[in-house]
């Protein structure tokens, strides 16, 4: 069986902010034979994620963990895809699976213990596109993240930044059930609208119009903050610092503002970490896959008692992907963003 394969590569190595034009739809012919051991995927929704732009950059820390996106080659990303063909017991025509497929309409992969792979309950009742976001990697982000390394205790106070995207809604959310006092920020009037509204947080702002952030979060945080969920960096890191309560936990989720802007980078005051023994400590989501199924199935059911709302932000079609890649870096997308293929 031979399909003809569209995928997104990069032209070349993306430094600096990403535009449409560092990106390509190219197309190979992907082959599958019953003698193969090997699963054909469709692929039906693609996850769009910040991090991937450390992977296409020619020199960055996360290449010491995560495999370099080189030019004219596929960008492995997670996603939901079918079953077309199998030649492994495990995987039958018809399955829906979630895991590391990319950018392309098909996926070929040979099932093993490295690879991440589930196959769905398709009898579950949830959106498909759930399985990419918050019953995927960025429930388990959220989630770990925040009761792993964060580990709230009930009336603590709670800063989220980055908090209408994909995590930080629903680390926010989480840091509600945990019993926090939670405050997000984000980058337009309508964002911040939603986490109050929608979302349950108990304050927030538009960073873009508080001129001193540390003044700022002395204002909603008159008695300190004890877990700041990290998403941005830079002066929200140091500001974040200034106003944390003595053993105060930074969890590092992520540095958006530093990713295409080097001249952005955190200068922490390291008397603050050091007089208030404050904890920062970095993760992945993947740190935690062995509680996997243990954090889906409480989100799971957070989700059909009404007191988790997923927010998503889908584009349709492969050609759509570099746009909606981009849209993260310029403050357009609210909730996890998608590409749906089919």
């Amino acid at each position: 069986m031979e399909v003809e394969n569209r995928y997104i590569a990069i032209r070349h190595h993306v430094e600096g902010s990403p535009s449409v034009d560092d990106f390509e739809v190219k197309t190979a012919a992907v082959r599958w034979t019953p003698e193969s051991g090997e699963v054909l995927v469709k692929n039906l929704y693609l996850s769009i994620d910040p991090y991937q732009l450390n992977r296409m950059k020619r020199q960055s820390a996360s290449h010491h963990s995560v495999d370099v996106i080189l030019p004219g080659e596929r960008i492995a990303s997670t996603g939901v895809g079918e079953v077309v063909a199998s030649a492994c017991p495990e995987y039958e025509v018809g399955d829906v699976v979630a895991g590391v497929l990319a950018w392309e309409e098909y996926t070929l992969f040979r099932p093993s213990p490295a690879v991440l792979m589930v196959k769905v309950d398709a009898s579950s009742g949830f959106p498909l596109s759930y399985q990419v976001g918050v019953l995927g990697t960025s429930g388990m982000t959220a989630y770990g993240g925040l009761f792993e390394v964060g580990k709230p205790q009930k009336g603590e106070k709670v800063f989220v930044s980055a908090a209408s995207g994909s995590v930080g809604s629903l680390v926010g959310q989480f840091a509600k059930l945990a019993g926090c006092y939670v405050v997000g920020c984000a980058g337009t009037q309508a964002k911040v609208d939603m986490l109050k509204d929608k979302l349950g947080f108990d304050d927030a702002f538009n960073y873009k119009d508080e001129p001193d952030l540390k003044s700022a979060l002395k204002k909603y945080f008159p008695d300190g903050i004890d877990i700041y969920f990290e998403n941005v960096g830079g002066e929200m890191l140091d500001a974040a610092l200034a106003n944390m309560n003595t053993y105060g936990r930074v969890v590092v989720c992520g540095v958006i503002a530093e990713y295409t802007d080097p001249g952005k980078r955190a200068s922490p005051d390291f008397l603050e970490i050091i007089y208030k023994r404050i904890t920062l400590r970095g993760f992945f989501a993947y740190d935690f896959m062995a509680k996997f199924h243990e954090f889906m199935g409480i989100i799971g059911d957070w989700i059909r008692e009404g007191k988790v709302q997923a927010v998503e932000d889908i584009s349709e079609g492969l050609e759509s992907v570099p746009s909606a890649f981009v849209a993260l870096y310029r403050g357009q997308n609210v909730g996890k963003k998608l590409v749906k293929l089919a």
